[in-house]
């Protein structure tokens, strides 16, 4: 079974386990979502997809090539422009001294979009995070990290990029410097500090446990980078209830009635 096709009998597997009726994702014009958004397309068929272009205060660029996704694999799109829920909720928060807490704001409302539709449509929500950015933390905690599945999650940048050529994706995507979209001119490599490949050597060195052909200041930088980030791959921590506690309050939570989630609740 080829790469493609393993991906596809999995995305088919937890859609069938979770009686959806196809996925949503975002489009952004970049490689990864545009590889998501093939694979999508070959697994359910186009007619059971939906592409969504979020923009917020993002580049004329980014939605051409959202757009040219989109006609490539035959998807459907709906266009949600969040610039105004974006100033509004900017204007409502106490001012902030932190870039970044600003900025996050939009790929945070682009999960609450895409949540909205998933519901509406009774679809799973697609992420596009790769296994290089989920690694070292390079996404938005509950924002395009806030998903249902992630089909490039066990592949590196550099194999997406294999991949996107693989299933069609237009050459103009794959050779666009990877960007986040969160200000005009911003890359990520350029955020990271780092390229995609020699991240990529860095880490499957570190997998492979061998390091020793990589640059000691590099290595510990990616060290570093998936130490910090170690709470975006977790689910919240919950606090231990020790054996100390008391009959009453063993009880009370014994005497909880359990939570019933219906579809209308998720």
């Amino acid at each position: 079974m080829s790469l493609i096709d393993n991906i596809i009998a999995w995305m088919r597997e937890q859609l069938h386990a979770a009686g959806a009726a196809g996925f949503v994702f975002g489009l952004s014009g970049g490689v990864d979502s545009a590889s998501v958004a093939a694979l999508a397309a070959q697994a359910v068929g186009a007619e059971h997809t939906l592409g969504a272009l979020l923009p917020c205060y993002s580049q004329p660029e980014d939605i051409r090539l959202a757009y040219l996704v989109a006609d490539t694999f035959h998807i459907p799109t709906v266009t949600v422009n969040l610039d105004a829920a974006y100033d509004a909720l900017v204007a409502t928060l106490p001012g902030s001294e932190s870039r970044m807490a600003v900025v996050n704001i939009k790929p945070r409302l682009r999960m609450i979009a895409l949540y909205y539709l998933a519901q509406s449509h009774g679809y799973l929500v697609l992420g596009s995070g790769n296994k290089t950015e989920l690694s070292v933390g390079y996404f938005t905690k509950w924002g395009d990290g806030g998903v249902d599945l992630l089909p490039l999650g066990n592949l590196y940048k550099t194999q997406v990029w294999e991949l996107a050529r693989a299933l069609g994706v237009p050459q103009e995507i794959i050779e666009r410097p990877p960007t986040a979209g969160l200000w005009p001119g911003q890359t990520d490599e350029e955020e990271m500090g780092i390229t995609y490949r020699e991240l990529d050597r860095v880490l499957s060195a570190i997998e492979q446990g061998d390091t020793s052909g990589i640059n000691p200041a590099t290595l510990d930088k990616v060290r570093g980078m998936i130490s910090r980030s170690a709470h975006k791959r977790a689910l919240p921590p919950a606090a231990p209830v020790d054996a100390g506690i008391t009959d009453d309050a063993r009880l009370c939570v014994q005497g909880m009635p359990s939570a019933k989630v219906g579809s209308d609740e998720l």
